[in-house]
């Protein structure tokens, strides 16, 4: 399997190995407690992010069926997000809701929930006030913006915790590096973290990654991937309106901003390129892209609305991905492998169900159909759940971190690809110095957001060609080191155009 770094070598200096095992050993007095299944000892969990995903996870967690299992403490900085998310937990169905609602989710025992007010916190520091709450081999589910990750991971380190988090687990190179060097101290302890990658816990997924290591396609020689539907969560940002901040509003309509989740690029196409690196079992060493933003209304985020992405394996594999968020345009959600011996189709729809076959020609019809996945597909989300709480029972290795640096890493390398309009390999994205929110730790209730609005209300965007080193140059910085680029470019291309 594809767990270890492209290059070890190049990159364990960024992991400071010696420093990182050096703190781990004092973060905790003494071992993590191993929760046996047989015993009656129930295990707790801090919901950290009350958002629809976060409430989400937390019923899984809830759903697990091998032992006692409570949410004790729930954490946001919109109290009307966790009011939501405690009344949507705390909430009895209907029987047609049952019905609806049976294939997603095992959990509707209220009784489960015991988060009384004084253990409902609101603001910057709530998820400390959350993990507190908890005894070392608990559970914390990070489900905030992926921005906040590596923060949130480093309390929990301290206080041995095991994790659920939400991917991306990083979304620039000083984040994954931070993140890499948590990942260390985290195996040292024996800590089992789960991430929100759940294609991977896929039952027909991994019947289909045997059959392709087992030779039934051949060696594979394309992927294809595609995410190309409407606008999706809160993608496309209009502007900030009344009576709220501007950190604020920028964190609730994370998916608008780079700084916070990635954008829609790292936030929603990261679960293809995952599965198809799945398949490959390897992962892309470089990346090169293109993108842009069409009519875009009254919206003001960062994001293109069109990605189209050629990932590069280092034997010379190619994965093609295309991005898109556009209403009335071809629509398709799906992942494609193609070998020298045949093809499959990795997952047809969305993520569950996968309804992955493998085909004897190219062409997936189905009269080649060579092989189907024919059972009912387990949810995958349920899934990722059964085998975290497992592992902390029985005290099996179990840590999916590392792996998901990389496949947020590789996400990352096609972004920036697209938004700078250059190629990227996976080593500079690592070793990328632009950090998007430098000061994420110390974010409070009066912080300046870490990117700012125009006089028009708009954020500034990526300009490919134009700006080559990062994704993009804040408003406020004016020195000529930034600004001149622009400038310069732009002139150019007019006079070009004038001469023709």
């Amino acid at each position: 399997m594809i767990d270890q770094p492209l290059n070890a070598t190049s990159r364990r200096g960024f992991l400071k190995q010696t420093s990182s095992i050096a703190a781990a050993s004092t973060l905790l007095g003494s071992t993590i407690p191993h929760v046996h299944a047989g015993e009656k000892n129930t295990i707790n969990v801090a919901l950290i992010g009350c958002g629809g995903r976060g409430t989400g996870a937390a019923a899984n967690a809830l759903s697990v069926q091998n032992g006692p299992i409570k949410l004790i403490a729930m954490a946001d900085v919109f109290e009307d997000r966790l009011n939501d998310s405690y009344k949507h937990l705390t909430a009895q169905d209907s029987e047609e809701e049952k019905k609806q609602n049976s294939e997603n989710s095992r959990f509707k025992c209220p009784e489960q929930i015991d988060v009384p007010e004084e253990r409902r916190f609101i603001g910057f520091d709530a998820y400390k006030q959350a993990m507190d709450c908890l005894k070392p081999g608990d559970v914390a589910i990070f489900a905030t913006p992926p921005a906040f990750r590596w923060v949130h991971f480093k309390y929990a380190i301290e206080k041995g915790l095991h994790v659920f988090m939400e991917k991306p687990v990083t979304v620039d190179g000083p984040g994954a590096r931070k993140m890499l060097e948590l990942a260390d101290q985290s195996e040292q302890l024996g800590l089992k973290v789960g991430v929100g990658l759940m294609c991977r816990h896929c039952v027909a997924r991994g019947e289909l990654f045997d059959r392709i290591k087992g030779g039934e396609i051949g060696d594979i020689i394309t992927l294809r991937a595609y995410r190309m539907v409407g606008p999706t969560g809160s993608a496309f940002a209009e502007p900030k309106p009344e009576g709220i901040s501007e950190l604020l509003y920028q964190i609730r309509e994370f998916h608008a901003f780079l700084w916070a989740s990635g954008g829609a690029y790292s936030d929603f196409l990261i679960h293809n390129i995952d599965e198809c690196c799945w398949m490959k079992d390897a992962w892309p060493v470089n990346a090169i892209a293109s993108g842009g933003r069409h009519y875009r209304d009254n919206y003001v985020d960062q994001n293109f609305d069109t990605y189209s992405v050629e990932y590069t394996f280092d034997d010379g594999t190619k994965l093609y991905l295309d991005g898109r968020n556009m209403d009335g345009c071809h629509q398709e959600f799906a992942s494609y492998a193609h070998g020298s011996r045949g093809s499959a189709i990795i997952s047809a729809a969305a993520h569950t169900p996968a309804k992955s076959r493998i085909f004897k020609g190219q062409n997936f019809v189905d009269d080649e159909i060579a092989w189907q996945f024919d059972c009912d597909e387990p949810n995958p989300y349920q899934l990722e759940w059964d085998h975290l709480i497992e592992a902390i029972r029985q005290d099996s290795p179990y840590n999916e971190v590392r792996r998901g640096v990389q496949a947020s890493v590789v996400t990352a390398m096609g972004r920036l690809s697209a938004h700078t309009g250059q190629r990227v390999t996976y080593d500079e994205m690592l070793n990328h110095e632009h950090e998007l929110a430098p000061q994420i730790a110390n974010l409070t209730m009066d912080s300046d957001a870490p990117v700012q609005c125009d006089e028009n209300g708009a954020y500034p965007t990526p300009l490919p060609g134009i700006i080559q080193d990062r994704e993009y140059y804040s408003f406020s910085e004016t020195s000529d080191e930034t600004a001149s680029p622009v400038e310069a470019d732009v002139s150019g291309e007019t006079e070009a155009t004038d001469d023709s």
